[in-house]
């Protein structure tokens, strides 16, 4: 299945975000959040002090959603749209062509954020395609892996978990060796 460009962008930048949350927390200043705001693209102000602690909150929100069954996702996906009032637009902007927004970029970034996820798994839902997500396979981390690949072999959540991963496979072969 392949999705807009738009809504890929949302689920890795959801996932990123609800990923941040695990040990080490990497969203703790407002120098990170607006790292993330411009690693991802959002339009609108930059944050300020202020958003950081509302976007903060909604990292487990997202986590959940991630991890839900099909059946599970859809009322999460129903109260973020209804609680922010998402009134979904065709809007077009820079080098990005026409696509939705479902809340303006005045709106609190949270909102922004929980809006463009919520529209992103509508896509993910109505396409079956929930096993896109899956708990990282490293036993020690409670990240969220979205995979997009075609055979959907992706096993980590970052690189950093890969990384551990064949570090631990390596020293296990060597093990054996000896």
């Amino acid at each position: 299945m392949t999705f807009a460009n738009d809504t890929v962008e949302a689920l890795e930048s959801a996932v990123f975000l609800a990923n941040s949350e695990l040990e080490p927390d990497t969203l703790t200043t407002v120098g990170e959040l607006r790292h993330f705001f411009t690693q991802f693209g959002y339009t609108g102000p930059l944050p300020t002090a202020s958003a950081l602690q509302p976007v903060r909150a909604i990292r487990a929100t997202l986590r959940t959603l991630f991890l839900s069954s099909r059946d599970g996702a859809v009322p999460i996906v129903n109260e973020i749209l209804e609680e922010q009032r998402a009134l979904p637009q065709l809007v077009r902007h820079g080098e990005v062509d026409w696509h939705i927004h479902a809340t303006s970029d005045d709106r609190p970034l949270a909102e922004r954020i929980l809006v463009e996820s919520a529209m992103a798994m509508i896509d993910v839902i109505r396409a079956d395609e929930m096993s896109r997500f899956s708990h990282c396979a490293m036993d020690d981390c409670g990240g969220v892996v979205f995979d997009m690949s075609r055979n959907r072999s992706k096993k980590y959540c970052t690189l950093t978990c890969t990384n551990r991963a064949a570090q631990a496979a390596f020293r296990a072969r060597q093990a054996e060796d000896a």
